[in-house]
């Protein structure tokens, strides 16, 4: 019985940890599943994240259901880059009296275009079957969410005038989501595998304005001031290899827990203050089926929901705290329904076409709160391509777009809450291209 790599494939091995750093360049804006990725990788992110019950590469497989790591046709390294490009813009407009007799009557209107540029986002993932043995073994590192907005000032647009105006000035937020998860599988049965996998998850946040801390002299401070901090959690899963043809999966993602997030900013004074955030990652409950009873055909379905509403920062009601600090973004849970085909052509080659659709996690009412983070893209269309180009090393590339989606609300003010005769509306699309590489051993 073989449970340990060949020389080859330890060779293999020792070129993919090389890649290990490479998640921990960036994890830009995700554009589904709230701020969460709906997959990692181009095999994955071309099937609309749908992996649950299809396992069909080590990176969807790792990330979406650990037991379904023994269902891959062998063992496999594979990495892989996705650049991502948000579009971003933001309107408001503020009608004559709206802030009372105190303010000249003014109407006021603008609308800025963000800059986000684009974010690289990389994975990693190796997948290990034990000859003749139940078990199999994974590693995978990569991106799992985040998101970039940046708006510049300015003289027209009310939401983004000098805060002495009544304004925020630029906004410039950040977040990146970073995973490392080691897994293991084990085969019950010929048709029943378990999976458990510990989750290590890195993560940084700016915010400039730092509204999610007090007000110091009556503005907002700079949010720059932060380090990575650290998580972790526990995903375990279930494959099942039905009678048909058919596959069926399931797995749960429990809450991502982090250490308190850290700002070193400034008081009204000028002095040194540091501001602290409770901000952790949702649980992850995912149910997924496959069939794959017609000649080179694959078809993958899943249902995923998000606990965001009682996950620390992003769920509890919007707001403002004593200090002006805005409290949480008011985020519901959600459902998001992942589909994926794919055809082989040839047995060198497979196409496929993904699609994702979610439930926006804000409301309209809070859009305000969520200008730093507008993730409420609902619409997702993917395709992408793999070829063989030897026995052993597969290239694949798809493209994802991520249709317009918008929200709008009024202003909320510290002390007054939401205001009549004001408004600020976000609007986000997104365009990704993702390629990678896959050897087989």
């Amino acid at each position: 019985m073989k449970c340990f790599p060949t020389s080859r494939a330890l060779c293999q091995v020792c070129v993919f940890s090389s890649l290990l750093v490479l998640p921990f360049i960036s994890a830009g804006a995700a554009i589904a599943q709230g701020v969460a990725l709906n997959g990692v990788g181009p095999i994955n992110r071309s099937m609309g994240g749908a992996s649950t019950a299809a396992p069909i590469d080590a990176a969807g497989a790792l990330h979406w259901n650990p037991a379904s790591i023994s269902g891959l046709a062998s063992s496999e390294i594979g990495f892989g880059l996705e650049l991502l490009l948000p579009t971003e813009e933001l309107s408001s407009q503020v009608a004559a009296n709206a802030f009372g007799a105190g303010v000249p009557p003014v109407n006021l209107s603008g609308s800025t275009q963000g800059e986000p540029g684009v974010s690289p986002i990389p994975s990693a993932a190796w997948v290990h079957k034990c000859e003749n043995s139940p078990w199999t073994y994974g590693l995978g590192m990569y991106g799992i969410a985040g998101f970039r907005v940046n708006y510049p000032g300015s003289d027209t647009n009310p939401v983004l005038m000098s805060q002495a105006n009544g304004g925020l000035g630029h906004v410039v937020a950040e977040a990146e989501f970073l995973q490392v998860v080691p897994t293991i599988s084990y085969a019950i049965s010929p048709k029943l595998s378990f999976g458990v996998a510990p989750t290590i998850t890195l993560a940084k946040v700016a915010v400039d304005p730092l509204l999610i801390g007090p007000q110091a002299g009556g503005a907002y401070t700079s949010g720059n001031g932060t380090r990575q901090h650290w998580g972790g959690g526990v995903q375990l899963g279930l494959y099942y290899v039905g009678d048909h043809d058919w596959h069926f999966g399931a797995s749960i993602k429990s809450p991502q827990w982090f250490e308190d997030f850290r700002f070193r900013t400034e008081d009204g004074d000028g002095g040194t203050r540091t501001v602290t955030f409770d901000l952790d990652y949702p649980m992850i409950i995912s149910f997924g089926t496959a069939y794959s009873g017609f000649d080179r055909w694959l078809f993958a379905c899943d249902l995923r929901y998000f606990d965001y509403k009682n996950t620390a920062g992003f769920g509890g009601g919007a707001g403002f705290g004593p200090g002006g600090e805005v409290t949480g973004l008011g985020w519901n849970n959600l459902f998001s329904l992942s589909t994926g085909v794919q055809y082989r052509p040839t047995d060198s080659t497979s196409w496929r076409l993904g699609y994702t659709f979610q439930q926006s996690p804000s409301s309209d009412h809070d859009t305000f709160f969520n200008i730093p983070a507008p993730l409420n893209i609902q619409h997702l269309l993917a395709f992408g391509a793999s070829h063989k180009i030897t026995k052993n090393v597969i290239l694949s590339a798809a493209y994802i777009h991520g249709f317009e989606s918008q929200s709008t609300g009024p202003y909320h003010i510290p002390g007054l809450g939401p205001v009549a005769g004001t408004s600020a509306t976000s609007k986000i699309s997104a365009d990704a291209l993702t390629f990678g590489v896959k050897l087989l051993y």
